[in-house]
């Protein structure tokens, strides 16, 4: 399994609980870390554009540089979220996601074409 698919299906299951508003994520975003329900859509929103752009980044480098800097900043707000509140065992999950994709951000920016300079 490639990095860019373990996040993706992660991404995935967060967004679902996110829509469709699951107990257990109205429980650890709403009541533990004190996200209002109404940014749920905002977040589940930031998560599709990711996860849409990672795959589509593999042809256009740029997509796939915003798409990877799109999820550093949404898991670096989670893990602050979580951590703002003490609720250290939330970020877990978050902290592995935030590596996987500064993984990725920094393999597509090494891999990206090169422009060369006329001697």
């Amino acid at each position: 399994m490639r990095p860019c698919d373990r996040l993706l299906g992660d991404a995935d299951l967060f967004r679902l609980l996110k829509v469709q508003q699951d107990p257990e994520a109205v429980r650890i975003i709403h009541e533990v870390v004190g996200a209002p329900l109404e940014v749920f859509p905002l977040l589940a929103a930031c998560e599709f554009a990711g996860a849409l752009g990672l795959p589509a980044g593999t042809r256009w480098v740029g997509l796939g540089i915003a798409a990877a800097t799109d999820f550093i900043i949404y898991f670096v707000g989670a893990i602050t979220s979580h951590l703002l509140v003490g609720d250290f065992a939330g970020i877990g999950g978050a902290a592995f996601l935030l590596v996987i994709a500064s993984a990725l951000l920094a393999m597509r920016i090494k891999s990206r074409p090169r422009a060369t300079r006329p001697l």
